[in-house]
C-alpha cells in the first residue's frame, strides 16, 4: 500500500512538472514566433502552419529560464538545426573539461594487439 501510495504521489509530481514546462515553453514560444520571421536561423527553413510544430525556440545561453520579453535570449530553429546546437554544446562543455585535465586523447588502442591475435587465428 505505501509503495502504491509513493507511485501516485510521484505520478503527480511529474504531472504537474511536465505541465509547468509545457506552460513555461507555451508562453516564450508563442512570444518567440509573433516576434521573428519563421524561418529556421541556421539553415534558413522557411515554415507555415502546416509544419510549424518543426519549428522550436533556442535558447542563446541555454538557459530555458532566462526569458526577456524582448526576446534577446531567443532563436528559432528547425528541430534538426536545434538538436545540432545542444549536441555542439554539449561536445564543447565536454571538450572544456577534457583541456582541463590536460588530456584529449585517449590512450586506449583496440588495435594494438591485432597482429598477434591475427597470428593465433593461422
Amino acid at each position: 500500500m505505501a509503495a502504491e501510495h509513493s507511485k501516485d504521489r510521484l505520478d503527480r509530481v511529474v504531472t504537474e512538472a511536465r505541465r509547468a514546462r509545457e506552460a513555461r515553453e507555451k508562453g516564450y514560444r508563442e512570444q518567440a514566433l509573433k516576434l521573428y520571421p519563421w524561418v529556421c536561423g541556421r539553415c534558413a527553413r522557411e515554415f507555415t502552419r502546416a509544419n510549424l510544430h518543426e519549428l522550436t525556440v533556442h535558447h542563446r545561453d541555454h538557459n530555458h529560464d532566462n526569458n526577456p520579453p524582448d526576446g534577446s535570449n531567443w532563436e528559432l530553429l528547425c528541430l534538426y538545426c536545434h538538436d545540432n546546437e545542444h549536441s555542439r554544446y554539449i561536445d564543447a562543455e565536454y571538450g572544456d573539461a577534457a583541456s582541463d585535465t590536460g588530456n584529449k586523447t585517449t590512450t586506449y588502442n583496440p588495435f594494438a594487439d591485432l597482429g598477434s591475435l591475427l597470428k593465433n587465428k593461422k
